[in-house]
């Protein structure tokens, strides 16, 4: 979200706040009736005991969730049961049941739906840290087979923006990878400049294994007579191969032996070229770790056969934002086809898409959970109207304005939804803390990343708490209207 829209929800967050404040202050009478009828005057002590006993509970879990990783899930468990048993004990032993399932309503949804949020954030943030870990933020691609004049690509690229901070040609190809006997990976070998590649990839900082010196720095050193050229391989690939630092691998040229022109074999086995391994890094994103391989520009080209040529130029910016100006900026500088620039959300616009549907389908789903909630609400306002009615009509007798009596059933609804919204943030917050320090796993094989990734964003969460308000008022308007609609004769005919 832009800065200047998010200072205008922010602002605007705070108008509306002194606002109600004033309109609250204005209306005494009202709060003070609203409230007495809220409370009731009755604390049940065996609830309390309860909520003490929750709250222990819930210390409990904060304290295995800190001595040790092995009972880190188990103090998850106990912290986020005490916190909901503390608070429904809480509202029990303070609101009437009526009073307290609708407090709760709302609390399980604005709960469920600022987890819900922190997650699906999480995810689109920890796919974009990952993907712009290890690739540029903007690539310039040729729909022609040659691509020679890389170099003047280049500089444009370069000169294209103040922005550009760093320009590097690369070759990407699917190949195979073998070693040993029984070891076989399809991967995906990238050839990159060991002197351009620190200032567009994050490789570096995402190596676990290396050689003295550097793994990068190997990829720039020109092997000797008899020595094999380097390459740097994913964690979870060098599993797969057993392989480990300084070991050989075989890199295999599928259909290299292929004359396309006449569709015959040109040799009896594909071109191959063994390396050593002299970096393993890991980047947390299963998709990268398990297919991808580095090496050195000219080792690339020598493997491919295509002598200078590259299949594309990228390139990293200072705003990731801008990425998308700059792309165009520069396609248009280049003249068009049969160049192509794409930044890096349109290379991966379907996994992003993909999160953003996702997100916004699981926030209209729980919406709904708090829209239900609220229908209990109305039942409980509706209940007490009821129960009310004599009240309502002495009120009315003394002189209360039908528009007094609407104003005290709004203060009700808005105070349950109030409540339901504080310690529904305030239990959401709280899950979202513990699972994110006791960093909950997940397969990578199916989820791509390693860990649940939680991002808490303010604006989101004061999202939440606005809508539930504003459901929470919208649902308190039916039973405040039936109530300033009663008439003191009614209220006083059977007494």
């Amino acid at each position: 979200m832009p800065t200047w829209a998010a200072a205008s929800l922010v602002g605007l967050g705070a108008v509306l706040l002194v606002w109600f404040a004033t309109y609250i202050a204005r209306m005494p009478y009202e709060v003070r009736i609203a409230f007495r009828y809220l409370y009731g005057g009755r604390k049940d002590r065996t609830m309390i005991v309860a909520a003490v006993v929750s709250a222990v509970v819930a210390l409990i879990g904060v304290v295995l969730m800190v001595s040790s990783s092995e009972t880190g899930s188990i103090g998850v468990g106990l912290l986020m049961l005490g916190l909901i048993a503390a608070s429904v004990c809480t509202l029990l032993a303070t609101f009437s049941v009526f009073t307290s399932v609708s407090v709760l309503g709302v609390v399980l949804g604005v709960a469920a739906l600022t987890i819900v949020l922190a997650v699906t954030t999480g995810f689109q943030q920890q796919f974009r840290d990952k993907v712009l870990g290890v690739n540029a933020h903007v690539i310039v691609l040729k729909s022609q087979a040659t691509f020679a004049e890389y170099r003047d690509v280049m500089e444009t690229a370069k000169n294209i923006d103040p922005d550009v901070l760093a320009v590097q040609p690369f070759i990407f190809a699917e190949m195979l990878v073998t070693r040993g006997k029984g070891e076989l990976s399809g991967v995906a070998v990238k050839g990159i400049d060991p002197k351009l590649v620190r200032g567009v990839l994050d490789l570096e900082s995402h190596m676990i294994e290396q050689v003295p010196g550097g793994a990068i720095d190997a990829l720039g050193i020109l092997p000797k007579e008899g020595e094999l050229p380097p390459i740097i391989m994913g964690k979870e690939l060098a599993h797969k191969l057993k392989a480990k630092l300084g070991d050989e691998v075989t890199i295999v040229v599928p259909l290299s032996n292929i004359d396309f022109d006449t569709w015959r074999a040109k040799s009896s086995a594909p071109r191959t070229r063994k390396f050593h391994v002299v970096g393993i890094f890991y980047s947390g994103f299963d998709e990268y770790d398990r297919r991808l391989m580095y090496t050195a520009l000219h080792d690339t080209q020598e493997l491919v056969g295509r002598g200078d040529q590259v299949m594309g130029v990228e390139m990293k910016v200072k705003d990731v934002d801008r990425a998308e100006k700059i792309a165009a900026h520069l396609e248009k500088a280049l003249g068009g086809p049969p160049y192509q620039v794409q930044d890096w959300y349109e290379l991966n616009h379907n996994l992003f898409t993909a999160l953003n549907f996702q997100k916004l389908a699981l926030v209209i789903i729980l919406t709904l959970i708090i829209i239900v909630a609220t229908v209990n609400m109305v039942s409980a306002l509706t209940m007490m109207v009821t129960d009310k009615t004599r009240e309502i009509a002495i009120l009315k007798s003394m002189g209360s304005t039908s528009a007094g009596v609407s104003r005290v059933f709004l203060v009700l609804g808005l105070a349950i939804g109030g409540v339901g919204t504080i310690l529904g943030v305030g239990i959401g917050l709280t899950a979202c803390y513990a699972v994110s320090s006791y960093g909950y796993h997940l397969d990578p094989k199916v989820y791509l990343i390693d860990r649940l990734p939680i991002d808490v964003r303010f604006l989101e969460v004061l999202l939440v708490a606005g809508i539930t308000i504003v459901i929470s008022l919208v649902a308190t308007l039916f039973p405040s209207q039936g109530a300033a609609a009663l008439t003191p004769v009614e209220g006083l005919r059977y007494d």
